[in-house]
């Protein structure tokens, strides 16, 4: 399955148009309306001499889809970072999950999947993502499985049920963003999420739905009797 790649941002703040800059937008249209890539410049503030600050959020984001509980350390590492930009990141993360209600989401619908991932639709690579769930199809947890293609040899079952075991879930919900905008899914996409239902079979884990997303809707296997 081919995807098309965006073009990420990699301009200055100040080379851009004032209306397109994260932080007269977030002024104009409300926090809502930035993708994550821009919430982060925001939090940032400003890149460094060498590096644009869309380039050191472009890295961190890619850290924190891997490795949601990402270190201070972790962050520093990323070149434009160091360590007060990355204790500002810790913080700001910490304060959200701190204030996030501690009941978890039931999942009822596509939709309700669709609304749980719907800002990775603005990633300029396909995720694959894994909504953990509990017997009442609550959220425990939603990580990214995996980065890149959506083929059966990158999207292993290890990978998207070591976790959910961990977390003793009784279910899951995948999905997964179309960068391209295209929801209808492939013969790879068909394949990888049988190979996940099996597996899911054995290890007495169910796969609930798996979607299909971009930023503007999705599709689901379960509506359309693939699953």
């Amino acid at each position: 399955m081919k995807y098309t790649r965006n073009t990420p941002i990699s301009m200055k703040v100040m080379e851009m148009p004032p209306f397109e800059r994260p932080r007269e937008k977030m002024e104009e249209k409300g926090s809502e309306a930035l993708s994550d890539l821009e919430l982060l410049s925001v939090l940032i503030s400003a890149g460094t001499p060498t590096r644009p600050v869309f380039d050191i959020a472009s890295d961190l984001l890619v850290l924190l889809d891997k490795k949601p509980d990402a270190s201070l350390s972790d962050m520093a590492q990323i070149r434009g970072m160091g360590k007060a930009k990355s204790t500002q990141i810790a913080a700001a993360l910490e304060l959200g999950r701190r204030r996030t209600r501690k009941s978890g989401t039931a999942i009822t619908s596509p939709r309700d999947i669709f609304y749980e991932v719907r800002h990775y639709a603005y990633r300029s690579q396909e995720q694959f993502i894994v909504l953990t769930l509990n017997g009442a199809h609550e959220v425990i947890d939603i990580f990214t499985a995996t980065i890149g293609l959506v083929n059966k040899t990158l999207i292993h079952p290890r990978e998207v049920f070591s976790e959910p075991l961990k977390r003793r879930a009784t279910s899951i919900a995948i999905a997964h963003n179309h960068p391209s905008g295209q929801l209808v899914p492939s013969e790879e996409d068909i394949n990888v999420t049988n190979r996940l239902v099996e597996s899911g079979k054995l290890l007495g884990i169910k796969v609930l739905d798996h979607i299909i997303f971009s930023k503007d809707g999705y599709y689901s296997f379960l509506e359309h009797s693939l699953l």
